[in-house]
C-alpha cells in the first residue's frame, strides 16, 4: 500500500491538533498499519487508536500490524468527530484531523497543512465545517461563471 498521506506538526503543537492523515479509503484495518508504518521511531508504539464512530462506522476492535496489535476504541464525543488519537502508551497521544477519503485533492492538501500548522486553533470538527464552506463557496462562484478556465 502506498504512504498515507500525513502532515505532522514539527515542533510542539500548540493547538487541539497535531496533524492531519488522508486515509485512501474507510477500511481502518487497511489504512492503520501504513499509518503507523509511516510514523517516526521517536512517536513511540502506537498501542491504541480512538476514532468517531461516525467516520469508521465498521471499525475492527483490534488492527494487526507486522509487528504488534493496535487497540481500536470508538467514540461518538462530537469534539473527537472526524479525528483520530494515537495513544503511544508513556511516549504521549497525537490528535490527527481525519480528511473524508472522498475529499476533493485541493482541500484535502489545504486542510493537511492547516492542521500541522502548531498555530492552528481549530479542532477537526471546525476544520471540517471550514472546508465544507470554503466548497461551497467555491462551487457557487464557479457555477456563476467565475472559473478560472480560459
Amino acid at each position: 500500500m502506498p504512504l498515507p498521506r500525513l502532515a505532522l506538526t514539527r515542533d510542539v503543537s500548540h493547538g487541539p491538533l497535531d496533524g492531519a492523515w488522508w486515509p485512501r479509503c474507510d477500511a481502518l484495518e487497511l489504512e492503520l498499519p501504513a499509518l503507523v508504518g509511516s510514523l517516526d521511531p521517536g512517536f513511540g508504539t502506537v498501542t491504541r487508536v480512538t476514532v468517531d464512530t461516525a467516520a469508521w462506522p465498521d471499525a475492527p476492535r483490534t488492527v494487526m500490524t507486522p509487528d504488534h496489535v493496535i487497540e481500536v476504541v470508538l467514540t461518538d464525543v462530537d469534539t473527537e468527530a472526524h479525528a483520530i488519537t494515537l495513544d503511544c502508551g508513556t511516549v504521549g497521544r497525537w490528535e490527527l484531523l481525519v480528511i473524508p477519503p472522498d475529499e476533493p485533492g485541493g482541500a484535502a492538501t489545504r486542510m493537511l497543512a492547516a492542521a500541522a500548522d502548531p498555530g492552528n486553533p481549530l479542532t477537526a470538527p471546525q476544520m471540517l465545517a471550514l472546508a465544507e464552506t470554503d466548497l461551497d463557496r467555491e462551487a457557487t462562484w464557479e457555477s456563476e461563471g467565475g472559473s478560472g478556465i480560459v
